[in-house]
């Protein structure tokens, strides 16, 4: 199954790369790179999110348990709202991927709070 960006559960992690990357890489060129420059296991289930230094387009890999996927999109007007440039990774919420993907400012998506449900009092 691969994962509905926008009705991804909360279980899923999303890690954005920060710094650009060569859009020419395929698959296993971004999964060459989280490996060895993220320090992170590509096929572990982990959606990873790659920007060009065109801000209009994104690239993501994603392991569901059977095989690699690749997902790319290119906006047709404006550009993603990317994190700011630096080494490293970056977490985001599925909503918040959700968000980034329809190039919405995903900064802008509130993380629903947990509340306790209340227990019957004998």
């Amino acid at each position: 199954m691969i994962p509905a960006f926008a009705g991804t559960p909360a279980s899923v992690r999303v890690l954005v790369a920060t710094r650009p990357v060569d859009f020419r890489k395929g698959m296993g060129g971004l999964a060459a790179l989280v490996k060895d420059q993220l320090l992170k296991d590509p096929y572990s289930g982990v959606v990873y999110v790659f920007r060009a230094k065109r801000a209009d387009r994104v690239k993501m890999i994603w392991w569901d348990g059977t095989g690699l996927w690749l997902l790319a999109k290119t906006l047709e007007q404006g550009a993603f709202s990317w994190p700011k440039v630096q080494d490293g990774v970056m977490r985001l919420t599925p909503a918040q991927l959700a968000a980034l993907l329809e190039g919405l400012d995903w900064r802008r998506v509130q993380q629903t709070r947990r509340t306790r449900v209340p227990q019957a009092t004998a």
